[in-house]
């Protein structure tokens, strides 16, 4: 190998170190790598940059814009509602997570159905108080692995498949006298690798994936206590449903205290009661649990107040705000202060000294001291923060109202999204670019927020992992460890089959996954040529190998996007991934030659 060659090695090998062994954040490390190859003329800046250009990249970012449109009009959380129920284990929770996640992923490219799933993850983990690193790393594991059940799983199997079909074509054999491959015949291996899969995670992740929060920390972490009272609407599908139905029993760090209906006071709320219309829910808790309150469908807030303001409630956010000795309304019930008309913001919920406030919202006196959780324009915070009104403007971050009212339309486009992208009519990128604009046009989501929505560091470590992988490619490298690795084999088949899957999943744990294969391919077609054996198994074991990027977040777009939300670190994927690799691989290289043959 040339010094190039060598230089590339050690970026690759010094960047998975320190990703390892530091606490340096792996967009400033993988930067870094690209940085040094780029200043040591190993790559030039057209190809160090080639992976911020790249069409996975932009339709990762594009495809937050879309998960944030499901998020803020409530999409996202009814999804996760209907495919992930009420599971009373964690372990029950990840089977009820994985198996529509690898169903839906075989039939669709599965960067968009982690993108989908990820918020409504998030907020289901939160109200079921499960931890979500323990279900984070099993939502990417079951969209790759989903992924590999058929032929339009993941681009990498077309690839693959065509050029395993070139080749018959360009030899003696024309492509009608071999063996082509059906769009679920992957199948075969695919789903006992699914099991496999899901087993595993069953049963190796209360050891191997870590806790996060636990149901305590969640669950009182704020000492100051809410008041907030909810109207269950006309029309809602809560109507009929018992409390523990709704999902109303088992919230973290929030309490139905009692039930207001037509002019009776349920007190006990037991999970067996059922919900009417226009019954009024009385709630105590937490300020982040209260704000969660607002999310759910169909409950609102009981005071009409909200309803009156100017602006769009997708145009407003929370404020809390600390009475003052001098705020004017101090003495006078909620209702008789025309908050509203004074200061454009309508009240939600109202703390004071950590204790619960008896009686309705409006019938609550103001004291000073008194912390009130409000709904506000955007400007507010700016226009409030010095007036002596309050002691303390505080927004609060990340949340803002959602707009229920346009969830059928969020879940419009993404379905056509989805449908569009599955059939072939366009391109992921295209379907991806036409239903983010199409979320901010429809007002699912405001321009302003889906720039924020955009995850820049899982877009920066996927173009610099391609840059790495560009390098390798490039100078060789990889090349020239494949066919050393594959010279060690011999003759025998079922060796070649066991050394190609160990070096398809370390390629992709190292480069993307389709570089692999096709970085490969001509590696295995030398090998069937010269044994004088069949393309096709090796062809398939390649497919799946280059899907089993399990072992480290940069080996697989999804994985990357869970790296953050699940708050893990490089050796949690090593942890968890190369045992399941193994377990994979096994697997594959039985089943693939009883069904394929030599």
């Amino acid at each position: 190998m040339e010094i190039a060659a060598y230089l590339a090695i050690a970026s690759v090998l010094f960047c998975f170190a320190a990703l390892m062994f530091t606490r340096y954040a792996p967009d400033v490390i993988l930067m870094g790598g690209v940085t040094f190859l780029l200043v040591l003329g190993v790559l030039t800046p057209t190809e160090a940059l080639s992976g911020f250009a790249n069409e996975g990249m932009i339709t990762v970012a594009l495809l937050f814009i879309v998960a944030q449109g499901l998020s803020q009009t409530g999409g996202a959380s009814w999804l996760a509602g209907s495919l992930l129920g009420r599971p009373s284990t964690i372990g029950l929770a990840q089977l009820r997570l994985m198996l529509p996640v690898a169903t839906l992923s075989s039939v669709v490219n599965n960067t968009p159905v982690v993108a989908m799933m990820i918020p409504a993850v998030m907020d289901w983990a939160k109200r079921r108080q499960f931890s979500v690193s323990q279900l984070m790393m099993p939502l990417s594991y079951a969209a790759i692995i989903g992924g590999a059940c058929t032929l339009i799983g993941t681009s990498t199997n077309l690839v693959v498949d065509g050029m395993l079909r070139t080749y018959y074509q360009s030899g003696e054999q024309t492509a009608e006298s071999v063996y082509q491959l059906g769009i679920f015949e992957l199948a075969w291996v695919g789903v006992p690798c699914v099991i496999v899969t899901m087993l595993y995670v069953f049963f190796a992740s209360p050891f191997l994936l870590p806790k996060g929060k636990s149901k305590e920390t969640m669950q009182f972490g704020d000492a100051r206590q809410y008041t907030v009272e909810m109207l269950v609407e006309t029309g809602s599908p809560l109507v009929g449903q018992t409390v523990e139905q709704a999902g109303l029993r088992s919230l973290p760090g929030v309490f139905l205290i009692e039930i207001q209906r037509s002019g009776h006071l349920i007190t006990a709320v037991g999970p067996a009661q059922i919900l009417h219309e226009n019954d009024r829910l009385v709630f105590a808790g937490n300020v982040e649990s209260v704000v969660d309150l607002q999310k759910m469908r169909g409950i609102r807030p009981a005071d009409d107040q909200i309803f009156k303001l100017d602006s769009e409630r997708s145009q407003r956010h929370l404020v809390e705000v600390v009475i003052s000795n001098s705020f004017p309304q101090v003495g006078k019930t909620i209702k008789e202060g025309r908050f509203r008309s004074t200061y454009g913001a309508a009240i939600i919920a109202v703390a004071r000294e950590g204790q619960r406030i008896k009686g309705r919202i409006g019938d609550i006196v103001i004291k000073p001291g008194d912390t009130l959780l409000i709904e506000a324009g955007r400007s507010f915070e700016r226009q409030q923060r010095y007036v002596r009104d309050f002691l303390l403007v505080r927004k609060i971050d990340d949340y803002s109202p959602v707009s229920h009212e346009r969830m059928n339309i969020a879940l419009a486009i993404f379905v056509s999204m989805v449908l569009a992208a599955a059939t072939g009519m366009l391109s992921m990128l295209e379907a991806a670019m036409l239903a983010a604009g199409a979320m901010v046009f429809s007002r699912c989501t405001r321009a302003e927020e889906a720039r924020r929505s955009v995850d820049w560091q899982v877009l920066i470590v996927i173009g610099a992992s391609i840059a790495l992988g560009v390098a390798l490619e490039k100078t060789g490298a990889a090349q020239t460890i494949a066919h050393g690795f594959v010279d060690l084999v011999g003759e025998s088949p079922n060796a070649v089959l066991v050394t190609l899957f160990i070096l398809t999943a370390g390629f992709s744990a190292m480069i993307s996954n389709v570089a692999a294969a096709v970085l490969l391919f001509p590696v295995a077609a030398a090998v069937s040529t010269e044994l004088g054996i069949s393309l096709t198994p090796l062809a398939i074991t390649l497919m799946i190998a280059a899907s089993a990027s399990f072992a480290t977040p940069i080996g697989y777009q999804t994985n990357l996007m869970v790296y953050g939300p699940g708050e893990y670190r490089f050796v949690d994927f090593l942890k968890m991934g190369i045992p399941l690799t193994i377990l994979v691989g096994i697997t594959t290289v039985t089943l693939v030659p009883l069904i394929w043959p030599f």
